[in-house]
């Protein structure tokens, strides 16, 4: 993967934020984008030394001028790109019944409607050395809760843009993973638990870094291959006695 380029959203912290150590110590040129550009550029500069070129850019999914600022620069600083990640978004728990439909709004601009308007503009970038797109969706993105309606929602749109985006581009070798990760150690968990009195336990969670490794295998593929989609989940569950 020496070499290559990459775009990772939500890359300041949790699973990103793996992605992006993992992809930095193959060799891989990286943009990083998300909405802290501190914690962006505190990162870029740790990794000053992995990475052949670094860029840190804040943008905010659910506005179309930073999203298409983001491509410019892309298309400006680098004019292909091999890898697009997509690890940003929003999540709002609670019953359908009452959960204001403002929460759907906030969850579609930034899950469904923003990804999607990167994505199309990044495609012809994607198209010329071989891209690959991946998907950093959610267990319940594949099953629906009680008091996950808008949330999954969300993530099932994000799984059919996914799905159909391979079956467009496929012809064109390009390849499209979904990873769909259960409860995971991050800030954005923590949060979630402490909105609904939760307890958080990171020891029973999966790690972000668990993520990074598969998704960062099915990346390197040879391109006789295609992962389409991976299911991934915390192996200890809450009540377990024992450790693996």
């Amino acid at each position: 993967m020496q070499g290559q380029i990459a775009v990772v959203t939500g890359a300041s912290g949790g699973i990103g934020g793996a992605i992006v150590h993992a992809l930095a110590e193959r060799g891989v040129s990286l943009c990083l984008t998300g909405r802290d550009q501190l914690k962006l550029g505190a990162l870029a500069s740790s990794l000053a030394a992995l990475a052949p070129r670094i860029y840190s850019r804040s943008m905010d999914l659910t506005n179309d001028g930073e999203i298409e600022g983001l491509a410019q620069f892309v298309t400006d600083q680098f004019g292909r790109l091999d890898i697009l990640v997509h690890c940003a978004g929003a999540i709002r728990h609670g019953n359908l019944e009452s959960t204001p439909i403002a929460s759907l709004d906030l969850q579609y601009a930034s899950n469904v409607r923003g990804p999607l308007l990167l994505t199309q503009m990044l495609v012809p970038l994607l198209k010329r050395p071989c891209g690959q797109v991946v998907f950093i969706n959610s267990s319940l993105g594949l099953t629906a809760r009680a008091n996950t309606g808008h949330f999954s929602a969300t993530q099932h749109a994000f799984k059919a843009i996914a799905d159909s985006l391979r079956e467009e581009l496929n012809a064109e070798s390009v390849r499209v993973l979904s990873v769909f990760t259960g409860r995971t150690a991050t800030p954005r968990i923590q949060t979630l638990d402490a909105s609904e009195g939760r307890t958080y336990r990171p020891d029973l969670l999966l790690q972000p870094a668990d993520v990074a490794s598969v998704v960062l295998n099915a990346l390197g593929l040879p391109w006789t291959a295609e992962v389409t989609n991976i299911n991934i989940r915390p192996m200890r569950k809450p009540g377990s006695l024992t450790n693996p």
